[in-house]
């Protein structure tokens, strides 16, 4: 980001003698002595360079130099890490210079929504992370990244397939119907994370939209929190925005050429455990015996005696371990960067690829990326950053689907084989053969995407600038699928699908900025400006049956073909302002606002306004602050504003709609679709803010605090109707839902600067509470209505019936009796817990000596409650005559007196309620979702300058990583990190056939040229 480089300028306070007779000398010599602004204590290990060469010294242990300078030269810069580089003017004699701790965290200028800031001024809640704390890890999408690495970002991947869906809220869920994802903007780009691929895959999200963008590109990313930062977005901001900033070349730089690659190989941590063939037997002898069975004609007696054969003689089929693998991943990307004082330019290419742990799933993605900034004349400049991206997805189908390739491996019984007698495969009831799958399944889709964002920017003298840029979203998904006869959904005679999908976001901004310093204590910064935006969707699909032979693939070999289309639009106009007033850096005060005008909406009510004010005041500035010799840093701020949210809805949801294909006797035909809302408005979150930074202990720990309370109103519903009206709902503002919470952030700077060790350790964590305030009606939503909604209640409660235990007379499973009517109905269902953590955050360590450089992250989630419907469906109690069973089945109930959770085997619902009204949907399936990760360790080592120039190398770094090397958690599953229901809304933490985050080993170099 360029700000580190403008915010390292001098501060110095120096004493200098210049004795009048050094100019006319051909050569001169200086000595000095560098100290500590903090304690003035001597600083060794300072650089000490003639400005504008690379002649210099460095101080020694006693913080003094010695240095011959040229005749008419007199400027030294002076550098330390940890310190702020200074520039001093010298001549013959001594010379003493300060270095003040350089405090980052507290002193960087920070992208805000359409402009910078000093973070010494800033009012807003914002979390910036490095473009370095994101490299090298072994993720698709740059979202996955910031996991434990800003606080009230709560991040989790919905399963373990590359290139798959994200779930992440920044603090918490606002809405019930409309999105909760928040704005992403690259280079002023606003990103459209509409998931495209329309290929059926269960109710998992099979794309992220957002593993189009190469996090190898990304130079920093700021998450906007409260509605001081996100007001500027108006009705894009209630979800939060994450900025996005990608590596520019920098003026007076000569040409950087980088290359890095990593390869890293990936297995699953854990393992379904599913009974042996012979511990099948038994239970199914059992499951007979207690069904009443006669004792003489026991299903797995001996073949002779008309039986399966006895338990023991049963074989045991490992299909699992056809199906997870040793994935590997590759990445490559060579980037060059530089410029000079007129044209900066970075240029990036990659290749990523990515294998899935569970086959036969592939991410393949291509990427380019320019980014180029020219000084036309002294007042324009233009430039563009553009991206270009191919991606491919071997879409395999999992994740909370019957016939997916992870089911239909863990499903069947272990005992029955693979392969039939004649080698075909062999498939039990209404599972596939995973086999089959693995080696069929021809499932592609193919992305095509352009970001890209062209600008032009005017000085009007000093003060003023005029910025206009033009931006594109140009995203293309192109999905080919063919089922041939060897798969269920093949059958009889071939099936196939093509899907070609298109999402395009144009948009236009002009931005008036004004900057101007009033004498020495007061600063002013003001900007107005407007958008024009226009999104355009549509998808084309063609659908084939019935094809001659298995070879040919395409819908034009198919006997029957079908097709349809569909195409919407939606505009977007704004006008924006905000100006920041700073008296001394001391007080800040900022306020902006924005009109938005939707065409999604009733004209009654298209516009919408949000507004928002921030305060700042820097305690520390103050006397009675300063005289205490605490603190280096102390600021309270506090904001309050409103934001708006339209995502997720129709383009055409205020409208009244007709649809066609209502034929009659082969004549087209109209019906109505959708009842018009002329009244219908945005949602609206009203949020205030306040916070807490600080510095202390000479710099060495910076702290960070907020607490905000959030209010969304309005919520955009499916409100029921009479049903005399012809619909069951219209979409109405009725609804509210309120999140409160706090977020802390700790950094320790361990030892002094000046030691040959650095060590430094990034802590944070956050609680958010989350309520619905208002709701018109309960609502169910999930697989068996799990997850209800209703006033009262956070959003993601689970609806279950509450197992009160077994009995350890007769082993029947028994349950609460809520209303106590004396019988067992839905109306004992009960809200038993729900999928928000408790707590979550993160950790960060890092360690560097000399060239050695040693780190890691830890990510955590306490108190968050997981559906574990795999334990719901292979712990059945023989009630399920295709299925086997995970190994917890043989804790089971089987004597008077045994005590366990898990009942009887029998087949009959009236002894344990395994079927019926209760269909096994209690809470013994409900699992303690908490977990503690090690997200990354890494070690890396930093070939010394003069080792690497001999081999003609700017720079060398070599590295081994690990990820996700442990996770501590009670959770019974495979993976505490999970949703398989991603595609249903209101719904998360339900577990089905999910494949797990990997544990993945890579090595990695990377070469400076």
């Amino acid at each position: 980001m360029k700000s580190s480089t403008l915010l390292a300028l001098p501060a110095v306070v120096a004493s200098l003698a210049q004795p009048s007779m050094a100019q006319t000398a051909p050569t001169q010599t200086v000595t000095g002595i560098v100290t500590d602004a903090a304690d003035r204590s001597p600083l060794p290990g300072v650089t000490v360079l003639i400005k504008g060469t690379t002649t210099g010294t460095s101080t020694g242990p006693d913080g003094r130099f010695s240095l011959t300078l040229p005749s008419g030269n007199s400027t030294l810069l002076l550098s330390a890490i940890g310190y702020e580089t200074q520039t001093v003017s010298a001549a013959a004699g001594a010379v003493s210079v300060v270095l003040k701790a350089d405090v980052k965290q507290l002193s960087e200028v920070v992208v805000t929504g359409y402009s910078e800031q000093n973070r010494k001024t800033l009012t807003s809640a914002i979390s910036s992370v490095s473009g370095d704390a994101l490299k090298d890890i072994p993720a698709a999408s740059p979202d996955q990244l910031l996991q434990g690495k800003a606080p009230g970002v709560q991040v989790s991947a919905n399963s373990g397939v590359p290139g798959g869906g994200i779930f992440i809220r920044i603090r918490g869920s606002n809405s019930v119907n409309a999105s909760n994802d928040p704005l992403y903007v690259v280079d002023g780009v606003f990103i459209n994370n509409t998931n495209l691929i329309a290929t059926g895959l269960g109710n998992q999200v099979a794309s992220n939209p957002l593993a189009d963008i190469n996090p190898q590109d990304i130079e920093s990313i700021e998450i906007l929190k409260d509605a001081n930062a996100t007001a500027i977005y108006g009705s894009r901001g209630a979800n939060g925005v994450v900025l996005i900033t990608t590596k520019r070349g920098k003026a007076g730089d000569k040409t950087r050429i980088t290359f890095n690659t990593y390869h890293a190989w990936s297995k699953a941590p854990k393992q379904y455990e599913l009974v042996t063939g012979p511990e099948l037997a038994q239970l199914e002898n059992e499951r007979f015996l207690n069904d009443g069975g006669n004792p003489a004609q026991l299903p797995y007696r001996p073949v002779s005696a008309g039986g399966r054969g006895l338990p023991e003689e049963q074989q045991t089929y490992d299909r699992l371990s056809d199906v997870f693998r040793t994935a590997q991943t590759q990445s490559y990307e060579l980037s060059a960067a530089g410029g000079s004082e007129k044209t900066q330019f970075y240029v990036g290419g990659g290749y990523f690829r990515q294998q899935s742990i569970a086959r036969p799933t592939n991410f393949d993605r291509f990427s380019l990326r320019v980014n180029l900034d020219n000084t036309v004349t002294d007042r324009l400049r233009i430039g563009t950053s553009t991206a270009l991206t191919r991606t491919h997805r071997n879409v395999s189908s999992n994740d909370n689907n019957p016939v997916g390739v992870i089911n239909s491996a863990l499903f069947p019984r272990t005992n029955l084989p693979v392969y039939n007698p004649d080698r075909s495969y062999a498939k039990y009831g209404s599972f596939d053969n995973h086999q089959a799958l693995i080696d069929n399944l021809n499932n592609d889709a193919v992305g095509s995407r352009v970001i890209s964002n062209v600008y032009g920017q005017y000085q009007f003298g000093k003060h003023l600038t005029l910025r206009s840029s033009w931006s594109i979203d140009f995203n293309d998904m192109y999905e080919n699928n063919f089922n041939n006869t060897l798969i269920l959904a093949g059958q009889p005679r071939g099936t196939a699908t093509s899907f070609l999908s298109r999402d395009i976001t144009l948009l236009n901004e002009q931005t008036l900025n004004y900057s101007v310093d009033f004498g020495e204590n007061h600063s002013l910064q003001a900007l107005v400006g407007n958008t024009i935006q226009k999104n355009t969707f549509q998808r084309t699909s063609l659908a084939g049956q019935q094809f001659p032979s298995n070879d040919l693939t395409s819908i034009a070999s198919a006997a029957t073909q079908t097709g349809s289309s569909a195409r919407s639009q939606a505009g977007l106009l704004s006008f924006f302002g905000k100006a920041t007033y700073s008296f001394k850096q001391r007080y800040t005060a900022d306020v902006s606002v924005r009109a938005d005008a939707s065409s999604r909406f009733g004209a009654d009510n298209r516009w919408g306004y949000f507004p928002a004010v921030g305060l700042g005041w820097r305690l520390g500035e103050e006397e009675f602050i300063r005289n205490l010799n605490v603190f280096q840093e102390l600021k309270l701020r506090g904001s309050l504003g409103k934001t708006g949210n339209q995502a997720g809805i129709s383009d055409f949801a205020a409208r009244g709609l007709v649809q066609g294909g209502a034929n009659y006797l082969d004549l087209p035909g109209t019906r109505p679709l959708q009842l018009a809302n002329p009244a219908l408005s945005w949602e609206s979150t009203r949020q205030w803010n306040v916070g807490l930074d600080a510095a202390v202990l000479q710099n060495r720990l910076l702290l960070e605090f907020n607490y905000y309370d959030k209010y969304t109103s309005g919520l955009l519903l499916d409100v029921p109707v009479p049903r005399k009206t012809g619909f069951a709902s219209v979409v109405e503002n009725y609804g509210a839902v309120s999140n409160k919470g706090f977020e802390g952030q700790v950094t320790a700077n361990w030892l002094p600067r000046t030691a040959a060790v650095q060590w430094s350790t990034t802590a944070n964590v956050a609680r958010n509470v989350n309520k619905i305030e208002k709701l018109a009606a309960p609502i169910t939503s999930g697989s068996r209505d799990i997850f209800r909604l209703e006033e009262g209640a956070p959003l993601f409660s689970f609806w279950l019936y509450n197992q009160t235990g077994v009995n350890p007379e007769n082993g029947d499973a028994q349950y609460e009796d809520a209303n106590g009517d004396g019988q067992l109905t839905v109306a004992d269902r009960q809200l038993v817990g729900n999928a928000w953590p408790n707590y979550f955050g993160g950790l960060t360590n890092s360690v560097t000596y000399k060239g050695l450089d040693l780190g890691f992250t830890l990510n955590f989630e306490q108190g968050a409650k997981i559906m574990n419907m795999n334990r719901f469906f292979l712990v059945h109690g023989g009630t399920q005559s295709n299925i086997g069973y995970l190994r917890e089945q043989l804790d089971r109930w089987q004597q008077p007196g045994d005590q366990t959770d898990i009942p009887r085997l029998t087949t009959n619902p009236a002894s344990n309620n395994y079927g019926g009204v209760v269909q096994n949907l209690s809470d013994r399936y409900l699992e303690d979702g908490s977990f503690l990760r090690l997200r990354t360790l890494s070690l890396g080592y930093t070939v010394p300058k003069d080792v690497a120039s001999k081999a003609r190398l700017n720079s060398l770094r070599v590295y081994v990583q690990a990820a996700n090397l442990f996770t501590l958690t009670p959770y019974s599953g495979l993976d505490p990190e999970v949703n398989s229901q991603s595609g249903v809304s209101n719904t998360k933490n339900f577990d089905w056939a999910t494949v797990p985050q990997p544990r993945t080993f890579q090595v990695g170099v990377t070469i400076g040229l």
